[in-house]
């Protein structure tokens, strides 16, 4: 297993549409793995392929405090929403330090497959409800701060472009 680079919004490859996998074989369990490592060590509780420049529809997500339920969701989709809506404060591994309240479904029926390829269907509501959605629009291309106003979007990107290029210039130094 090994951490993988988790790109930073803006960066144009977040806004890739994933394709659904259609081969279950080792290469996606060794994704899969990688995938959970790179979240926990992060921390975060949950991580869509996207994130790690894998165009493919491929999402972990672990909810729990002792990183004891990890799940694959493989080519997710919702098969059900509630119309009930609620705000929950989010963040995201690819926008660190940034929180802000987004509006979402309160409870979903996510049908998926799982690394083998066996599919399932999971009702959740709460964080969990909350992370499929999120982690779903990543395979969209959508980051979450796009739920935001233009004006704090523009300040967030603002934000994490100053980062990067901080981030890059301490590196240049580091190498000298």
């Amino acid at each position: 297993m090994s951490i993988l680079n988790i790109l930073r919004y803006p960066d144009s490859r977040l806004h890739k549409i994933a394709k659904p996998v259609t081969v279950f074989d080792a290469r996606i369990k060794t994704l899969v793995a990688d995938m959970a490592e790179t979240m926990y060590d992060a921390p975060g509780v949950g991580l869509a392929a996207s994130q790690v420049d894998v165009h493919e529809q491929v999402i972990v997500i672990d909810t729990s405090e002792t990183h004891s339920e990890l799940r694959a969701y493989i080519n997710p989709e919702l098969i059900w929403v509630s119309p009930e809506m609620q705000v929950y404060e989010e963040g995201c591994l690819s926008v660190p330090g940034i929180y802000d309240g987004v509006e979402r479904h309160a409870k979903v029926t996510v049908r998926a497959y799982d690394a083998d390829g066996t599919q399932f269907e999971l009702e959740a509501e709460g964080l969990l409800a909350v992370c499929i959605q999120h982690e779903m629009d990543h395979l969209k291309g959508k980051v979450f701060v796009e739920y935001l106003s233009p004006l704090k979007r523009n300040r967030i990107k603002t934000k994490m472009l100053k980062e990067e290029r901080e981030l890059n210039r301490h590196n240049k130094v580091a190498q000298r």
